[in-house]
């Protein structure tokens, strides 16, 4: 069974850091694209960046040049840092892999940006 299990989220005021972590387990975690997605109060989950087993990074236009998506593949673990954050950033962020046809996700981490 696959698990994912985000972490990181907090409170931040604008124009702070955080970074998120994903730790996956039961997974060939080394060929997976991961992937990070969040949903803001009253909106649908979007696309926030993700990352292919070989390093290619695929980000939303609205964390370009904010966010930066990594991966540990010795720990199995995904990271987003976020730099310069937004209250627009505000959202449960969730972490994701597909495999087979099948998208896999953790619970989630609320980040909150706010004065």
């Amino acid at each position: 069974q696959v698990q994912l299990e985000e972490s990181g989220g907090g409170v931040v005021q604008p124009g702070g850091s955080l970074r998120l972590s994903c730790a996956a387990s039961r997974i060939i975690f080394s060929i997976s694209r991961m992937g990070w997605y969040r949903r803001a109060p009253g909106e649908q989950r979007e696309l926030v960046a993700t990352i292919t087993g070989g390093g290619s990074t695929n980000y939303a236009d609205s964390v370009k040049g904010r966010f930066t998506i990594s991966r540990d593949n010795a720990k199995n673990t995904v990271y987003l840092q976020m730099n310069s954050l937004k209250p627009e950033d505000t959202a449960v962020y969730y972490c994701n892999v597909p495999i087979l046809g099948t998208d896999y996700w953790g619970k989630g981490t609320l980040v909150t940006v706010s004065s």
